[in-house]
């Protein structure tokens, strides 16, 4: 069944878990250049971050209590140098080769994605 607008659903935000949701934001506001967005400061409440250019999405980056511990079933692409967010606190989990054209990399609580150069 569609909504009368013809559509099932429209993307609105990403979200991110994490343990430490306050740290986990500033890495990724630093890799992507996005900045914080929290209207009530709360240390304990989610963090959204944002592209202060408005062409990247929202990202929220939420507070859970378990750590990660399987792959990713969704994940993040970005643009971008490896060396870079590697050297920022990124593990590498596969370096492209024959088979692949981008690097898999993790940020500091292990949610992966792929970096693509320009």
């Amino acid at each position: 069944m569609l909504f009368d607008g013809g559509m099932a659903a429209e993307f609105k935000d990403l979200c991110l878990d994490a343990n430490d949701h306050q740290a986990l934001a500033d890495w990724w506001c630093a890799a992507l250049g996005y900045r914080r967005h929290d209207p009530d400061g709360d240390p304990a409440s989610p963090v959204p971050i944002e592209d202060p250019a408005g062409r990247g999405p929202l990202i929220w980056i939420n507070p859970v209590p378990e750590r990660k511990t399987v792959k990713n079933r969704m994940h993040l692409d970005v643009w971008g140098s490896a060396e870079e967010l590697l050297a920022a606190g990124a593990t590498l989990v596969r370096a492209r080769d024959e088979d692949i054209e981008w690097d898999v990399l993790a940020d500091p609580e292990g949610n992966e994605f792929c970096v693509f150069a320009r």
